[in-house]
């Protein structure tokens, strides 16, 4: 992954292959609407301070992510100056938003593939600055090519396309000051853990199926010294997981219950994280259509993102205990798999009738759910890529929130802005519980087709111990981007809701959340 390092130095004297600079749309600015940010004032002034009119003159706008590359002037030692749009410039005294900071370091580095090392001159006010660029280049520079040419590696690694981004010195900062250190330390864990989830999201489903999930997730525990807990299918039958077991029984890849913890000494609190992990969903007896299945791989992002949160939590080593539940299975049709109108028992006792067994995640999150609530934690989080009626509701960039306490839902609603994930908190309407009454179980799968997002938020909800705080993260719609990349976003798998659960756990640990 790409390193980041903080420096002092001027950007004329710095040896890289660019310097990144801001621009932004100022209206009243003597080069008409065009102005050059804070930060590259030093490059600015090697144009006689006439950049922002060179720009414009190069059809540069100031848009949110736009990028325009020019030619550094003499006796810069870069080559090369990348100017990345900022969008409005911040009305006088104000500065400029970390998301926006975020995206435009984001597609910068996007922009540099290939470089071997770029200097970001971009706003740079206080550590939180840093951390926004420092977070933004990391994860625009992130790229998956493990199964391109050698798998990115050696004589064939030109046919994946250009290299990402080597190194990125961030200047504006103080690089011996404390603060802007632990900005970058952060920065660095939280992207490297979202970018291990992105490449679990985009790994292909014949090498990723539950056994190998648990794998990957024992070896991570064992490097950063967290405790790991694997049922295999006997596990889990013996303790009567039937939601589980039951969608995992039409594959010939046995399902799995991951729990991973972290603990600390010092911590007050323990949150649950409980993530869906369908490495691979077909729709099981009521299969999807062609059209329909080609990105199903992507099924199992909540438990990437649970997986992803605890190990940024150990790395920070936050105090709070948060435990991770990894719910996997693969839904497959087959004789052995589930059928429309089968009865299953769950891990809490309840009974579910299978109305259709695409509605596959709810049911191992009521299994994991149940399991969670055993440990009594002050408040479980779920996150998972649900239902499509949650895309129909917010679209392919914003998740759904629902829970069962007001003010807990909107503290995660605000914590997920805060980190720059968009959000929306949703409603739990009572009346549509109805729709799940059962002649022959204690509830069904299946509700009102209208509002299919809030149904399945109530079917969860049946299942989370009495007492405690939950909210669940319906992150379908972002959860893979099958568009272009934009902003640090990329193309496939995003790692989203993995910033969120992380600053749950932050501002837990601080006692300030809600």
């Amino acid at each position: 992954m790409t390193a980041l390092t903080l420096s002092t130095a001027a950007a004329p004297g710095l040896r890289a292959d660019a310097i990144v600079i801001g621009i932004a749309k100022g209206a009243g600015s003597p080069s008409g609407n065009l102005v050059v940010a804070p930060g590259a004032e030093a490059v600015d002034k090697a144009y006689d301070g006439k950049l922002a009119g060179v720009l414009e003159t190069l059809g540069a706008s100031g848009g949110e992510g736009e990028v325009t590359k020019l030619p550094a002037p003499s006796g810069f030692k870069a080559p090369l100056v990348v100017a990345v749009g900022l969008g409005a410039q911040p009305e006088k005294d104000a500065s400029y938003d970390g998301e926006v900071l975020r995206k435009a370091a984001g597609a910068a580095a996007r922009a540099l593939a290939g470089s071997a090392k770029a200097a970001f001159a971009l706003p740079v006010t206080d550590p939180a600055d840093t951390a926004a660029i420092g977070e933004g280049v990391l994860l625009g520079a992130y790229t998956f090519d493990a199964y391109k040419g050698n798998g990115g590696t050696g004589k064939d690694a030109a046919k994946n396309g250009k290299a990402p981004l080597a190194e990125a010195v961030l200047l504006g900062g103080r690089p011996r000051d404390k603060a802007y250190k632990a900005a970058v330390e952060r920065a660095t864990a939280v992207a490297e853990e979202l970018n291990r989830a992105r490449d679990l999201v985009n790994t292909p489903p014949n090498d990723l199926d539950p056994q190998a999930f648990a794998a990957i997730v024992q070896a991570s525990a064992k490097e950063h010294g967290l405790k790991v807990q694997v049922l295999d299918e006997k596990a889990l039958a013996k303790g009567g997981y039937g939601g589980i077991l039951g969608v995992g029984s039409g594959s010939a890849s046995a399902p799995r219950l991951v729990k991973l913890s972290y603990t600390h000494s010092k911590a007050k609190k323990h949150l649950a994280f409980v993530g869906k992990g369908i490495t691979y969903d077909s729709g099981g007896i009521s299969l999807k259509p062609a059209g329909h299945n080609e990105t199903m791989k992507c099924d199992m992002s909540g438990a990437a993102a649970v997986f992803a949160a605890v190990v940024a939590a150990a790395r920070l080593g936050l105090e709070v205990n948060v435990t991770g539940w990894l719910a996997l299975a693969e839904n497959m049709p087959s004789g052995s798999a589930v059928r429309p109108g089968d009865v299953l028992r769950m891990y809490s006792g309840k009974t579910v009738e299978v109305l259709n067994t695409d509605a596959e995640g709810r049911l191992v999150l009521a299994d994991a759910l149940w399991a969670a609530s055993q440990e009594k934690p002050d408040a479980i989080v779920d996150v998972a890529t649900l239902t499509g009626a949650m895309m129909l509701a917010l679209g392919s960039r914003t998740f759904g929130i629902m829970g069962n306490d007001d003010a807990f839902r909107t503290a995660v609603y605000e914590a997920a802005e805060e980190v720059g994930e968009p959000a929306w908190p949703m409603p739990l309407p009572e009346h549509l519980r109805k729709g799940m009454d059962s002649p022959v179980a204690d509830i069904a799968n299946m509700g009102e087709r209208m509002g299919g997002g809030l149904v399945a938020g109530l079917f969860l909800r049946e299942f989370v111990g009495e007492g405690i705080t939950w909210a669940h993260l319906d992150i379908a719609g972002p959860a893979f981007n099958e568009g272009g990349p934009f902003g640090y976003t990329p193309k496939g798998g995003t790692g989203t809701a993995v910033r969120t659960l992380v600053r749950v756990a932050e501002l837990t640990a601080a006692g300030d959340l809600g």
